[in-house]
Parts: C-alpha cells; sequence; structure tokens
C-alpha cells in the first residue's frame, strides 16, 4: 500500500485541490471499521500526502457519528506520522473574527458520546495529554499561514478550543460559560481525534477556520446560512493555501514530535499476559513495544 508521511483530515474543498496531481483512492479497513470515506492519495509538490473528508465527500455523517477510530488508524495503516486537522469553528472572543485563523494549544471535553481510546479488551494504556497539540508541528502550521499574508486574515497562535457534542449549537448560557473559561474557539469534532492521533503516535495539530461568532456575540442573531457558507467556502480556498505551504515546509524538515513516541510508558498492561486477540487488533499501534 502506497505510503504518506503527512495526512489531512478535513473537507472535500482540500482533496479537490488544483496542485493535488497523481490522485488515488485508496479504501482502507480497519480493526474498527470503515473510516468516514476512501482516503485520498495524493502528491503536493512532490510529497505524497493523506486526504480524508471526516464527514464523506458528500457530509453525511454527524459529528457524534464520525468513526473517529478508523479515522485515525486509517491514517497509521498509510504510514502517516504527522496530521493536520483543518476544521471549521465558531469564535469565542471578539478578537478571532470570521475568516481568521486559530491554530489552538488546548481543549476542553464537552462531549458525551465518543469513544476516543484504541485500548481496553485486555489492554490498559494512559497517554499523557496537557499538551493535547504537537508543538513542534503547530509551529510550522503557524509559520506557513504567517507567511501567506493572508487578506482578511488573522492568524491566532494557541487559544482552547471547546469540543461540544452537537449537533445542535451551544445556548446562550454555555456560550458564555465557555467564554468565562477563556476559550477562544468551539467546534465538535477535534478532541477526539486528537487523543486517537496521541495513542497512535502521530503528531497532531488543529487548523481551526473561524465562520462565525458563536451566541454569545450581539450580532450573532443577523447571522444568515449564506453569510456562513460563504465564509466557509471563504476559508477552504485559504485552507488549501495553508496545507500546500505547510506541506512543502514539512518537507524539508520534518520536526520531531513527543508524540511518536507516547506510548513508551503508557501501557501499563504487561503485553505477554494481554489477550491475544486484543494484541492483533492493535498491532500496529503496539508493534514496536511488543
Amino acid at each position: 500500500m502506497t505510503q504518506a508521511k503527512i495526512g489531512i483530515i478535513g473537507g472535500s474543498g482540500l482533496y479537490k485541490m488544483d496542485a493535488l496531481k497523481d490522485v488515488k483512492e485508496v479504501h482502507v479497513e480497519t480493526p474498527f471499521g470503515s473510516p468516514s470515506d476512501a482516503l485520498i492519495l495524493g502528491t503536493l509538490d512532490e510529497t505524497r500526502v493523506a486526504f480524508l473528508a471526516r464527514h464523506g465527500r458528500n457530509h453525511t455523517l454527524l459529528p457524534s457519528e464520525l468513526p473517529f477510530r478508523a479515522n485515525i488508524y486509517a491514517m497509521k495503516q498509510l504510514g502517516v506520522e504527522y496530521l493536520i486537522s483543518a476544521s471549521a469553528v465558531g469564535s469565542l472572543q471578539e478578537e478571532a473574527k470570521p475568516l481568521d485563523m486559530v491554530v489552538p494549544d488546548q481543549f476542553i471535553d464537552r462531549t458525551k458520546n465518543r469513544v476516543s481510546t484504541f485500548f481496553g479488551e485486555g489492554i490498559v494504556a494512559h497517554i499523557a495529554f496537557g499538551e493535547p497539540i504537537c508543538q513542534n508541528l503547530a509551529g510550522v502550521l503557524g509559520d506557513a499561514i504567517a507567511s501567506l499574508n493572508l487578506p482578511e486574515v488573522t492568524l491566532h497562535r494557541g487559544g482552547t478550543y471547546v469540543c461540544m457534542e452537537g449537533p445542535a449549537f451551544s445556548t446562550k448560557a454555555e456560550s458564555h460559560l465557555y467564554r468565562s473559561w477563556g476559550a477562544k474557539i468551539i467546534g465538535m469534532t477535534n478532541l477526539p481525534e486528537a487523543k486517537l492521533a496521541r495513542e497512535a503516535e502521530i503528531a497532531y495539530a488543529t487548523l481551526a477556520l473561524v465562520t462565525d461568532y458563536d451566541c454569545w456575540h450581539p450580532d450573532h442573531d443577523s447571522v444568515t446560512v449564506e453569510m456562513v457558507i460563504g465564509n466557509l467556502q471563504r476559508n477552504a480556498v485559504n485552507a488549501q493555501k495553508v496545507i500546500q505551504e505547510t506541506v512543502r515546509r514539512l518537507s524539508e524538515n520534518l520536526p520531531p514530535s513527543d508524540a511518536h513516541s507516547a506510548l513508551k510508558y503508557a501501557i501499563l498492561t504487561q503485553l505477554d499476559k494481554a489477550p491475544t486477540q486484543t494484541k492483533e487488533k492493535l498491532g500496529l499501534l503496539l508493534q514496536k513495544y511488543l
């Protein structure tokens, strides 16, 4: 199977990039079922990359329905070591305006129904997650955004992403609560991805694309669907440029990442006494520790 060290999870605007050459669809099966869609392998400036449409190419999966484990495991099967998650978010702070880009460094978990670990069934592991984003990868991503000088886009390095269950958006009371916590943006998908990527020893960073202000904002009620869709489309165009520049920079220098050895001290179970079936299921994650 063709390998790619760099993976991108996002929407269809990314894997339909004009700059993407030698495009091939790959259908991957994992021990955790099928991913959201076929993975798209292609070449950006001579660098092989893997793309996945998070919600399916026709946006048919709710955030709560996403096969998070299959998505991350499939990336691991393709050899991905660096994963960029491009995601639409709402803003919780005035300074993060629509069309801005945020590279968050923290998460708050407000999900309720998400399986966000590969472990269990006889093997226990507890990853360190105090720093949930790979700072080196986030640095490359932030530098790529800064270098492009995109019109109407302000870069925000750092900030907390609230990951909520959805699919309904927040109440005003919740929105004000998250603001009181100092959170900057809100979305529905990235925290399970980040946890699973860490367990899979993949460096992970979020490219958060602000579409509108969350409902705390006094102008929120005047936001129309057309405005949001317009911002989504403009964000997708900007995200393509950022992804291409980030991949170019990574192709010149892949940064070290603590994520690449995240399981070294995380597995509490003696693997020689663990169930054979579970070891086989998690073989890709455990192979260097067996």
